[in-house]
């Protein structure tokens, strides 16, 4: 003889709460490393804090009288 389930009580699984805190979760990580990535980019971009040295434009002799 076969039984006779009803389709709710048939399902692997419900979405519920749990399934939504684990995407949540793993949107909030993600955010979170993307956040520590460009904080990290910022700080390797940024030139040192002392002085630069920038060279002269090279001396070409005095200039012509004309």
């Amino acid at each position: 003889m076969t039984k006779n389930i009803p389709e709710n009580k048939a399902r692997q699984g419900r979405w519920g709460w749990h399934g939504f805190q684990i995407l949540i979760a793993g949107l909030l990580l993600a955010l979170i490393a993307w956040g520590v990535v460009e904080i990290y980019g910022e700080l390797i971009k940024a030139p040192n804090t002392g002085e630069q040295h920038v060279p002269a434009p090279p001396d070409s002799g005095p200039a012509p009288s004309g």
